[in-house]
């Protein structure tokens, strides 16, 4: 089951490390923000999702030090990539079959990180428009099946440049 937390804040150390501030968001809060979390037990339900959400498109990715022919700097350097803070003009969704991950979303009122763990069986579909970062635990490990609404849109937009973009506005609005 997902945990989410306010994120410590601490640049000092690594971002794969939990930044578990102490203070607990509520389910209820993320979806206040526009970010769906479901647990899934298997994948014929993900598929069930998938048709009543109209998405048409998937694949699987793994990321792990093999991902990268076992070159450690190549998969920081990646990490490094998800951990900046940006946004999509697409839903962002995420099925965790194996190992964990960390997505950090802004909650869009006061701008704070809040921090999603993802294992096993948790969903998570982030709106477009809302700022996020994607980054390992420290097992270094995951699995998960990506789902599109249409052909895969990969372009990130980072902050502060993303501020002006409709997509952004949009968001804000919604929440």
């Amino acid at each position: 089951m997902v945990e989410i937390y306010v994120h410590d804040e601490n640049d000092s150390v690594d971002f794969r490390q939990p930044h578990n501030s102490g203070k607990t968001v509520a389910l209820e809060d993320l979806g206040k923000i526009g970010v769906i979390y479901k647990h899934i037990a298997d994948q014929a339900d993900v598929d069930i999702l998938a048709k009543e959400r109209n998405y048409k498109n998937r694949d699987i990715v793994t990321i792990n030090v093999d991902t990268f022919k076992g070159d450690k700097n190549a998969l920081e350097k990646q990490l490094g990539i998800f951990y900046k803070e940006h946004l999509h003009e697409d839903e962002e969704i995420r099925y965790c079959i194996e190992g964990s991950g960390y997505f950090d979303v802004r909650n869009g009122k006061d701008d704070v990180w809040v921090r999603c763990k993802v294992g096993p069986g948790d969903l998570l579909i982030l709106p477009a428009g809302i700022y996020h970062r994607f980054t390992l635990t420290e097992t270094n490990h995951i699995k998960a099946l990506r789902l599109f609404k249409d052909e895969p849109k990969w372009q990130a937009y980072n902050r502060p440049d993303a501020d002006s973009l409709p997509v952004r506005h949009e968001y804000l609005q919604s929440i």
